[in-house]
């Protein structure tokens, strides 16, 4: 083994160690999601509204390829500053055009030695943006995935109360059917998978926007949250001890009701009573004032990543399989504009230059005891 593998190890063990007993030893994981804002190739796709990211838009080769420097930069740095050395072993990820974009984000250079391996599915988006998953392959075995689609419908009372110009903005940002009212969105996306021998499902969500505000899209993300639940429930009746964990874009905070009420999350872990419940530690954050991107002038956490109970240590002794022991929203200065009329949101495309996102990545880390 060499020196600096060992050393590596060395620090991960002693970090997390100093969180518990001096006298135990830990591994740990990183786990994330990241919207990659508009991760789009320079191909014109007939099917889909791409045609802002091609040449003739400006959307370069060049341009393309320093998308992808700044994503790997952030991905293989994410989750690394505490106790974890290693790149997130999964890593969930939205507004990814198609499965040919992160085949090529993990043949970068600076993720290419990281075994990271894809799983995608095309979902009904207008503009054919998809959610998407990446797994360290040496540490993340997928038994099974499944794409299952949100179907949401306007009704009759609020298509009504619509006027002109929220119309043309509900048509314009997503795909809506006028003959059967569906409004097409993104599918989530579940994977189930052993993590380092241990079964744990993951569900990558990016929720139905905002477009024509936000109390008249909300049910529409409310329905999101209840599919979610739904997904939870289903594998939950089959085994009672699976363990869950749920991330994405939410395009609606913590305390909204899609979250609270469809997902049935909780602020607090002593909340948690039964199999089911869901414990949501980026609630406290954004009590806390922290921001995972700014909407209207306002920081909020859409970013956010939750764990069923039984993903959740009773006590600082139930660590004999992998746990959740804290989370962060990484927001390093790289990804932070400096200057103008932005200053201090996250640093995104503009005026033609590839950017990071207009959203930080968030995270958790997972550790287990090592005997």
């Amino acid at each position: 083994m060499k020196i600096k593998h060992l050393l590596a190890v060395f620090t991960v063990i002693l970090s997390v160690s100093s969180a518990f007993s001096q006298d135990k030893k830990f591994k740990v994981h990183t786990v994330a999601f990241y919207n990659f804002e508009n991760l789009f190739d320079t191909i014109n796709d007939p099917d889909t509204y791409d045609e802002e990211y091609t040449p003739v838009n400006g959307w370069t080769k060049k341009n393309y390829n320093k998308k992808l420097d700044n994503l790997s930069r952030v991905l293989i740095e994410l989750g690394t500053s505490e106790a974890q050395k290693n790149s997130p072993v999964i890593i969930g990820a939205c507004e990814i055009e198609n499965r040919r974009v992160l085949e090529d984000l993990v043949k970068h250079p600076a993720l290419i030695n990281k075994g990271y391996k894809v799983v995608h599915f095309d979902s009904p988006d207008k503009r054919g943006i998809d959610v998407g998953f990446l797994y360290q392959e040496k540490h993340f075995q997928p038994t099974s995935y499944i794409n299952v689609p949100l179907y949401v419908y306007e009704s009759e009372s609020t298509s009504d109360k619509k006027d002109k110009k929220e119309e043309e903005e509900v048509e314009e940002n997503v795909n809506y059917d006028k003959k059967t009212k569906r409004i097409y969105t993104r599918d989530q996306l579940l994977v189930t998978g052993l993590l380092d021998g241990e079964e744990i499902n993951v569900i990558v969500n990016h929720w139905p926007s905002r477009s024509g505000g936000e109390k008249r899209s909300s049910p529409y993300r409310e329905a999101a949250g209840r599919l979610n639940r739904k997904i939870m429930d289903s594998i939950i009746k089959i085994n009672p001890n699976a363990k869950f964990i749920t991330m994405g874009d939410l395009n609606d905070g913590a305390y909204n009701k899609s979250v609270k009420q469809g997902i049935g999350a909780k602020l607090k872990k002593t909340e948690l009573k039964e199999p089911r419940d869901v414990y949501n530690p980026f609630e406290q954050m954004a009590k806390d004032g922290h921001s995972s991107l700014f909407y209207r002038d306002s920081g909020d956490i859409f970013d956010q990543i939750m764990v069923s109970q039984q993903l959740v240590p009773a006590d600082n002794n139930d660590y004999g399989s992998f746990k959740y022991w804290k989370a962060g929203i990484y927001n390093k200065p790289f990804l932070i504009q400096k200057t103008g009329q932005y200053k201090g949101y996250p640093l995104r495309n503009q005026n033609g230059v590839p950017g990071f996102s207009d959203h930080f990545p968030v995270y958790i880390y997972l550790v287990k005891e090592v005997k």
